[in-house]
């Protein structure tokens, strides 16, 4: 039998290794679509005729995202020709500053539930927990009459950064927490006697052994900014303050789709995030377990 073990008697590890392996391919063909349409060169999404009586291998070349030639071109005109490193630019400033005062206000607030002792503090933690079971969407109508009529912040990025912030606290917050319960009391209570006020142990003693936490929770805001596309529609209304996932839309219309320039587009959005993810991966394993168990 194919993939058995003779000395066991049991199945071995083949069939698991081939389902992985033909869902990893499943999983990956839109991302090779993605990569194979930037670098055509061109804006159609296929790249092999079709005859009207097709056969098996007319199908699999229809179906295999491998165009004749490779080109640059859709980056150098998306790049040139179009407004995308402003668009860029704009992500960068709205989640570079989200980052800021969302990892700021979720450290600061969860470490005040984590240490202190307050009426309304359980209610707190369950307002933030119950807040994340609805969707972004539901909460569009109240957070556009807030921003625009109430503080009068439409179509700036300062609205945004404000809602962004709020968007990813709950969820900052009760990780942070996690991960503050599991550093012993006992080291602020040392530092306490030796004169250390409050905001000193947490700034020199508390963030320094929390970077794992705050790295995860600092990945978590910024991509919860750049990528986020529905309330940027929403605000924005001037070209040149569109962030980059509202600047993509242009590029696929109702009249003409420019796929190409969308899947170079996506491509390069996509960087930023990557190279973020690659320098705080050393932090990342040991931040996602945080708070898991309590030491």
């Amino acid at each position: 039998m194919i993939g058995a073990d003779k000395r066991t008697g049991q199945v071995s590890h083949f069939w698991l290794h081939l389902f992985l392996v033909f869902f990893t391919v499943i999983s990956t063909y839109p991302i090779l679509w993605v990569i194979v349409v930037g670098f055509s060169g061109q804006q159609a999404l296929a790249f092999a005729d079709v005859p009207a009586d097709p056969g098996f291998l007319d199908r699999l070349r229809a179906i295999m995202p491998w165009p004749q030639t490779w080109s640059l071109d859709n980056f150098r005109d998306v790049l040139t020709e179009q407004p995308f490193l402003t668009w860029m630019m704009n992500s960068a400033i709205i989640a570079a500053l989200t980052t800021v005062l969302g990892v700021f206000l979720a450290c600061t607030a969860a470490y005040a539930f984590s240490r202190f002792q307050f009426p309304g503090r359980k209610a707190g933690m369950m307002s933030f927990l119950v807040s994340q079971m609805f969707p972004g969407t539901l909460l569009l109508v109240p957070i556009y009459i807030i921003i625009t009529q109430w503080l009068g912040l439409g179509n700036s990025f300062i609205g945004l950064v404000l809602v962004y912030s709020v968007t990813a606290i709950p969820f900052c917050v009760w990780m942070m927490k996690g991960y503050f319960d599991t550093i012993p009391i006992e080291i602020e209570e040392s530092a306490i006697m030796d004169g250390a006020s409050r905001q000193v142990i947490f700034f020199r003693i508390i963030l320094p052994l929390a970077k794992p936490a705050v790295a995860v929770t600092a990945l978590f805001s910024f991509m919860t900014a750049w990528n986020e596309f529905i309330l940027a529609a929403t605000f924005l209304e001037e070209e040149m303050k569109y962030t980059a996932p509202v600047g993509l839309k242009f590029f696929v219309g109702g009249f003409a789709s420019q796929w190409g320039y969308f899947a170079a587009g996506s491509m390069i959005i996509s960087l930023p995030v990557v190279l973020l993810f690659l320098y705080l991966q050393k932090y990342l394993v040991s931040g996602l377990t945080a708070g898991g168990v309590k030491g």
